[in-house]
């Protein structure tokens, strides 16, 4: 079992509030990911529920079992860091059994275990050699072996592919998604890459300055996110945002051409993501641009326009694309993929 439930904690540092009062639930076997800005207290979050870091106000539990002052060792989770910290004169088998050896177990059943989790991370051609023989990715097998063999309630992952190369990341991905699948336990991911969280959560959790932003599936907060912050952290390249005006049914932007709106409040910004425009001939859709920039990706292509009164505008094509700097465009919104939000920046459904 692996079900964490957090309610109203806090965190003080001082006088200085860095968790605001967190409520969330985190089902067993649930792949768990924190995303945020730099400071907004993700890593600082993660700590608290390992226990690294003393919960100011609130309460922590595990399992139904408060354990808001129980020490790391009482709680039953285990850490990954961004730094592997292997011991360099050990073997990977002594690195990974290191855990059960001090806890006492008996030496046929460390061998079991890690012989188990080697297979499970393709480490059994590597046990007997020493983490200075080894790539990155390898040594952050080891140090996500070495806490496979304490069997924890929820494994805490904090930035750990950070050192990793491009290839490696991805590699990595891959092998964190099958070792989830595989052992089916908790997980709980701090990463500031989205690319991360959108293809290995069951969740996401997009903290803002301490705070909740919005909870859901990767598809809930990249289609229908909460507020005007998680439409533009959530997706790469982000959400376009300019501004509008409602009324009559309809929204409308600077040219006086829109839409249909039908909102229950009046909006302020438009909201729409660079796959879901279309160029075409300008003054054809809802608003005309220049192309400033064309980022050729080979599956896609990025298009930079100037849209005046509307701002810089990101579209995506795909493919390839007969536009160049310079071409005046019209752009052509998909009305079913529209996002408005109010003078708050709370979306408006």
């Amino acid at each position: 079992m692996g079900a964490i439930t957090l309610s109203k904690v806090e965190k003080w540092f001082g006088d200085v509030q860095v968790i605001k009062g967190v409520d969330l639930e985190i089902r067993d076997g649930e792949f768990v990911v924190f995303v945020g800005p730099s400071g907004c207290g993700k890593s600082t979050l993660l700590r608290m529920i390992g226990g690294l870091e003393d919960t100011s106000r609130g309460a922590m539990l595990i399992d139904g079992v408060d354990v808001t002052d129980h020490p790391p060792a009482k709680r039953g989770l285990t850490m990954v860091f961004q730094s592997y910290a292997l011991y360099p004169h050990m073997s990977v088998r002594e690195n990974m059994g290191f855990s059960l050896k001090t806890a006492g177990a008996p030496a046929a059943e460390i061998a079991e275990k890690v012989e188990a989790a080697a297979a499970v991370l393709k480490l059994e051609p590597y046990l007997d050699r020493r983490p200075k023989d080894l790539s990155g990715g390898q040594r952050q097998r080891v140090a996500i072996g070495r806490s496979i063999v304490r069997a924890p309630t929820a494994f805490l992952f904090d930035e750990p592919l950070s050192n990793l190369d491009a290839a490696l990341r991805v590699e990595m991905r891959y092998e964190i998604a099958k070792l989830h699948q595989s052992l089916d336990t908790t997980m709980i991911y701090v990463t500031h890459d989205q690319v991360e969280a959108m293809t290995l959560a069951d969740r996401i959790v997009v903290l803002e300055f301490g705070k909740i932003a919005q909870v859901g599936t990767p598809r809930e907060l990249y289609e229908t996110p909460a507020n005007l912050f998680v439409a533009q952290f959530i997706g790469s390249p982000k959400m376009n945002v300019m501004p509008c005006t409602t009324d009559a049914g309809r929204y409308r932007l600077s040219a006086g051409r829109g839409g249909v709106f039908s909102g229950d409040r009046p909006a302020v910004q438009l909201g729409i993501r660079p796959e879901h425009i279309t160029p075409g001939a300008p003054g054809t859709g809802a608003c005309d641009g220049r192309v400033d920039v064309v980022e050729y990706l080979g599956a896609d292509t990025l298009l930079v326009l100037d849209c005046g009164p509307e701002g810089r505008v990101t579209v995506r094509v795909i493919g390839d694309t007969d536009l160049t700097p310079g071409d005046a465009v019209g752009l052509s919104f998909n009305p079913d993929r529209l996002s408005f939000f109010d003078t708050d920046g709370l979306a408006i459904r």
